[in-house]
């Protein structure tokens, strides 16, 4: 039988989300409620093409349109995520999505087309000497942490205040809270405290036997007492306790804080395959962080009051999203 691409509205409801669990290669970021949490918490378009054969599903690729004033259309799978790219059973069906995903750059004329491949992660490592001796620092300073959705305020508060001083736009409570609201049983969010003061926080995806922080802040002042490195510990106690195996630590750049504290835990990075596709003669869209002229525009989002970057954020966010995937 012939392989066929149909569009995420002809696919049963449930049928999905079953194949992406059941499939390897299938990802948290996989499964549709990202698609029911980006729409309406960032009004961005989406356009999931599943595969089928012989009346099977065997294949998923969730996909965005993304537009922005400086970067133009951008098809992008999955906005904010690490992985969500083509989820299939066979080559076939690889095949078959990736001529459709690029027959849709060319018909939309984006100006670039970006597919997340999933990629196998190892056990978690023995943590190192060195993180042990913080961890202690840490439960020796009278930390302690809870996990519950009822602290998302909290959260918010801590994340907004880390991404504050790197420079970047806050994402809106609302969409943590669809995310938490969309995935009950895939989200859960661990708060520190010292005393009644909640310190540090972390919302984290489970899928199958994988845990993976993905979005964390914490009150600087409380750096020394290890408040992060108490914060993962606890978060992979937790995961333990639910059955997990593996720790995922998620994306960070070469060369850049967040990279070298997650080698400090004995991970081992590997690279994330990303595959871009932009008109012949022409460069992929550049979207990092670190230019000269956003790193003059970090460096003053910084000097903003913490209340006013938590009411421009979400709309910037919105605008120029693409930059911030």
């Amino acid at each position: 039988m012939q392989t066929t691409i149909v569009p995420y509205e002809r696919i049963p409801a449930g049928e999905w989300d079953a194949f992406v669990r059941g499939t390897p290669g299938g990802t948290f970021f996989h499964l549709t409620g990202w698609k029911d949490v980006l729409e309406r918490a960032f009004g961005f378009r989406s356009c999931y093409l599943g595969a089928r054969r012989d009346g099977a599903m065997v294949g998923a690729l969730p996909l965005f349109e993304l537009r922005s004033i400086l970067g133009g259309t951008t098809l992008l799978s999955v906005p904010f995520a690490v992985e969500g790219g083509i989820c299939a059973v066979d080559d076939e069906a690889r095949r078959a999505l990736d001529a459709t995903a690029l027959n849709l750059y060319r018909e939309r004329k984006a100006k670039h087309l970006e597919l997340r491949k999933p990629t196998d992660e190892e056990n978690m490592a023995a943590i190192p000497r060195k993180q042990r001796r913080m961890v202690r620092v840490g439960q020796q300073s009278g930390l302690t942490s809870r996990a519950g959705f009822d602290d998302l305020d909290a959260f918010h508060d801590l994340y907004a205040r880390s991404v504050h001083q790197l420079g970047t736009p806050v994402f809106p409570r609302r969409y943590f809270q669809l995310l938490c609201e969309r995935f009950p049983e895939e989200c859960a969010l661990l708060t520190v405290r010292h005393g009644d003061t909640p310190v540090a926080a972390v919302l984290s995806f489970f899928f199958n036997d994988t845990v993976m922080p993905y979005y964390a802040g914490s009150r600087r002042e409380y750096f020394r007492q290890a408040v992060n490195d108490f914060l993962y510990w606890e978060l992979m106690r937790y995961a333990r306790e639910r059955g997990c195996t593996a720790f995922d630590f998620g994306r960070s750049k070469k060369g850049t804080g967040a990279y070298d504290f997650k080698c400090h835990w004995g991970f081992d990075p590997q690279p994330l395959r990303y595959r871009v596709y932009v008109p012949a003669g022409q460069a992929a869209v550049e979207r990092s962080m670190s230019s000269e002229g956003m790193q003059f525009l970090r460096k003053a989002w910084t000097r903003l009051p913490l209340g006013l970057t938590k009411l421009l954020g979400p709309p910037l966010i919105r605008r120029f999203g693409a930059l911030y995937t």
